[in-house]
C-alpha cells in the first residue's frame, strides 16, 4: 500500500489523500498532479522552489551538504578522473561512461567529426553586427539549425536521439569559436580532427588559417604561442563542472518548451537565452566585473559592509546559491584548480585572484554570512580562471553553454521519452479585478 499524506480545509473540514513519492536520494515528493481535481484548490510556489516538475535520474544536487552527482557519480570524482566527452558519453547514452580508452576515443572522434557547420550556416554570421554579443548570436544558430536538420522534429528511437543531441554538441564549439571570431573581424577556423574535442575549441578560438598559431615576443625573441597541455585540461574541467546541474532555470526552460512538441534545437535555443541572465549563466561575467570595481584587497570590507547595509542594494555576486546552503563542491573543485594552475605555468591575474581570496576570507568569517548560508558558488572563481586561459569575458557565459550542452540534451532526451510527459501550463493566483 503506499504512503499517503492527508491535506485537510481547515474552513470546512474536509480531507483528501495524495500519494507519497519515494525519490532514491532527498527529501520525498507530494504527489500533487490531482489537487486542483480533488480540493479544487492549487498550490501558490513563486519560482517553484518547493515543486518537481518531472522525476529524473540524470542528476542529484543536495544543497544542504554541498553534494552534486551525474548518474549517481560525485563530480569532483568525475572531474579527476575522466574527460568532459566521457561525462557528455554518461549523460546523454545509456551505456554510461567508457569501459576503456578506445570506447572514449570513439565516442570523441565522432564529436570532432560532426562538428564541421552547414555551409548555409556560415553564411547567417553575415546577418549579425560585428560587436553582437555571442550569446545573441549563438541562440539564433541555434534556432537556424533546426531548419537545417528538421528532420529531428521526429524522433521515434535512441539512434535518433543520440543523432540529435551528439550533433548539437559537436556544433556548439565551432559556433562558440565563431561567434568570437566574428565578433572581431577575424576570419573562421575549421575544426580540425586530428585534435581532441576541447583542444579543438581552443584552437579554433586562437589559431590563425593554415594552422599558424599566434606568435608573442619573449626577451626580443619570436615564440610560437601554442595551445598549452595544461590549458586544455583545465577547460576540460571547467566544462565538466558545468555539464548538468538538475531543474535550474534554463534547463527547465528547455523542458518547458519541448513540452509544445517544437524542434529539439528549438527548445535548446530557448534554453541558451535563459541562461544569458546576469542571475543565471551570466553570473561569472558579473563577478569578474565586480572584482574589477573593488579594485584592490583594501577595499574589501568596505564593499562587505555595503553588503549588510539593508539600504544599499549593492550584492556580492558569486555568493550564495538557490539550492546550495553549503559550500558549493563545484566552486571547492575550481579553487583548487585555480591553485594547481597558477603553480604549472598558467598565471592568473594576481590582484584579481587576491581580492577574490580576500572577499572569501572576510565573508566566510563573518556572522551575516555565516548566518544566511552565503558560501562560493561555481561563478566565484570561473572568471579568474577563464581569464588566464585568454578567454575574452563576453565568451565566459558561451563556454557555459558548451559545458551544458550534454545536460540540456540529456534531460530533453528524458523528456521527450517520458510517457507522462504533458505540456506545461502552470496555474496562477488571479489578483486582479
Amino acid at each position: 500500500m503506499s504512503k499517503t499524506v492527508t491535506l485537510i480545509n481547515n474552513e470546512n473540514g474536509d480531507k483528501f489523500d495524495f500519494d507519497l513519492i519515494e525519490c532514491t536520494r532527498g527529501a520525498r515528493a507530494i504527489d500533487f498532479s490531482k489537487l486542483y481535481d480533488k480540493a479544487k484548490l492549487f498550490s501558490y510556489d513563486p519560482g517553484y522552489g518547493s515543486t518537481a516538475g518531472c522525476k529524473s535520474t540524470i542528476s542529484y544536487v543536495n544543497g544542504a551538504d554541498g553534494e552534486l552527482l551525474y548518474r549517481g557519480i560525485p563530480v569532483q570524482d568525475l572531474v579527476a578522473q575522466y574527460s568532459f566527452t566521457d561525462v557528455c558519453r554518461l549523460l546523454i547514452t545509456e551505456e554510461g561512461l567508457p569501459k576503456n580508452p578506445l570506447e572514449s576515443l570513439e565516442f570523441d572522434m565522432e564529436l570532432r567529426h560532426r562538428g564541421f557547420l552547414h555551409e548555409r550556416l556560415k553564411s547567417v554570421f553575415h546577418a549579425f553586427p560585428d560587436k553582437a554579443h555571442p550569446m545573441a548570436t549563438l541562440s539564433a544558430l541555434v534556432s537556424v539549425l533546426a531548419t537545417l536538420y528538421y528532420d529531428h522534429k521526429d524522433m521515434d528511437d535512441e539512434d535518433d536521439y543520440q543523432m540529435m543531441a551528439r550533433r548539437i554538441i559537436a556544433k556548439t564549439s565551432t559556433m562558440v569559436a565563431f561567434c568570437y571570431r566574428h565578433s572581431v573581424g577575424a576570419p573562421f577556423i575549421e575544426p580540425d580532427v586530428s585534435k581532441s574535442y576541447v583542444e579543438n575549441f581552443l584552437y579554433m578560438l586562437r589559431g590563425y588559417p593554415h594552422g599558424k598559431l599566434k606568435y608573442r615576443l619573449d626577451n626580443g625573441k619570436e615564440v610560437q604561442e601554442d595551445i598549452h597541455p595544461v590549458e586544455i585540461e583545465a577547460l576540460d574541467k571547467i566544462l565538466t563542472l558545468h555539464a548538468e546541474h538538475g531543474q535550474n532555470a534554463s534547463t527547465t526552460t528547455v523542458r518547458n518548451v519541448a513540452s509544445t512538441g517544437v524542434h529539439p534545437y528549438a527548445a535548446i535555443s530557448a534554453g541558451i537565452s535563459a541562461l544569458w541572465g546576469p542571475a543565471h549563466g551570466g553570473a561569472n561575467e558579473a563577478v569578474l566585473k565586480q572584482l574589477n570595481e573593488i579594485g584592490d584587497v583594501k577595499n574589501v570590507d568596505k564593499y562587505i559592509a555595503r553588503v549588510k547595509d539593508k539600504n544599499d542594494p549593492f550584492r556580492l555576486m558569486g555568493f550564495g546559491h538557490r539550492v546550495y546552503k553549503n559550500y558549493d563542491p563545484r566552486a571547492k573543485t575550481l579553487k583548487k584548480l585555480k591553485d594547481d594552475l597558477n603553480g604549472r605555468g598558467i598565471k592568473m591575474d594576481m590582484r584579481l585572484s587576491e581580492i577574490a581570496e580576500k572577499v572569501e576570507e572576510v565573508a566566510l568569517n563573518d556572522e551575516y554570512f555565516i548566518q544566511r548560508k552565503l558560501y562560493p558558488n561555481v561563478d566565484f572563481y570561473s572568471g579568474i580562471i577563464l581569464t588566464a586561459l585568454k578567454i575574452p569575458t563576453n565568451l565566459f557565459t558561451p563556454i557555459f553553454v558548451l559545458g551544458r550542452m550534454p545536460g540540456w540534451c540529456a534531460n530533453l532526451i528524458e523528456h521527450v521519452k517520458d510517457p507522462n510527459t504533458k505540456i506545461t501550463r502552470p496555474m496562477q493566483v488571479y489578483v486582479g479585478k
